[in-house]
C-alpha cells in the first residue's frame, strides 16, 4: 500500500507573532497558554491505493492546553463536502497518520480524536496572501512577510514542522475558528500565520 499527495498548504493560530512553537522545536508555551490552530491543505495531485484526492482539500485543527511537545493534544478533521466515503476515509487515514507519513511523528502527541466533519472548502492564492474558508467553521487569512525580493516571503528552513521543513512566515489577517470546540476570532493582524507547498508520501 502507497500514498502521495502535494498541494499547497496555510495556516493560522492564536499566538501573537511569531508563534514560539518553531523556533523552540514546540517545547515553548503559546503566547496564550495554549495553542489554537488551523491548518488548511490543498491536495493538487495525489492518490491512496487508487483513490483519486487531487482537488480536494482538509483542514486539521489542533489545540493543546500547554506546549505543543507535551502532548494532550486535541485533533479535528474537516473534509470537502465533494469527497466520496473512500476520499474521507483516504484523507482521514493521512492526516492522522496512520498511514505513516509527515503527520505520524504528531500522532503520539494527540490525546482525543474530535472528529471529522465535511464542509465546502475554499482555498485561494494571490501573490503573498492566503486564505481559506471552510462554511461556517473556519475563516482564515494570512499574508506572508516579504523577503529580499517583494515578491518571496521571508522563509524558516530546517524546522520540525509536520507539512514541511521550509516554511514561510506570515502574519494571520483574519483567523476565525468554531468547530470541535476550538473557538477563536481575531482579526488585528498581529497573530501568526504560515504557508508553504507540500508533498507528503507514505
Amino acid at each position: 500500500m502507497s500514498w502521495q499527495i502535494s498541494g499547497e498548504y496555510m495556516e493560522t493560530c492564536n499566538c501573537t507573532f511569531l508563534c514560539p512553537c518553531i523556533s523552540s522545536n514546540l517545547a515553548a508555551r503559546p503566547t496564550e497558554g495554549d495553542c489554537k490552530a488551523a491548518l488548511g491543505m490543498r491536495i493538487d495531485q495525489g492518490e491512496k491505493d487508487g483513490v483519486p484526492l487531487g482537488g480536494l482539500s482538509f483542514v486539521l485543527m489542533l489545540q493543546s492546553q500547554g506546549p505543543m511537545g507535551a502532548g494532550n493534544m486535541t485533533v479535528g478533521l474537516i473534509v470537502d463536502e465533494r469527497a466520496s466515503d473512500p476520499q474521507v476515509e483516504a484523507i482521514g487515514a493521512i492526516a492522522s497518520g496512520q498511514v505513516g507519513g509527515p503527520m505520524a511523528a504528531l500522532a503520539p502527541l494527540v490525546s482525543r480524536m474530535a472528529g471529522v466533519e465535511r464542509s465546502p472548502i475554499r482555498f485561494d492564492m494571490d501573490g503573498l496572501t492566503r486564505s481559506l474558508r471552510a462554511g461556517d467553521r473556519v475563516d482564515q487569512a494570512c499574508e506572508g512577510i516579504p523577503g529580499a525580493t517583494a515578491d518571496e516571503a521571508i522563509c524558516l528552513d530546517n524546522t520540525n514542522h509536520p507539512v514541511n521543513p521550509r516554511i514561510a512566515i506570515a502574519k494571520a489577517t483574519r483567523s476565525r475558528f468554531s468547530v470541535f470546540g476550538i473557538d477563536w476570532d481575531d482579526s488585528t493582524g498581529t497573530r501568526n500565520g504560515h504557508f508553504a507547498p507540500f508533498a507528503w508520501s507514505g
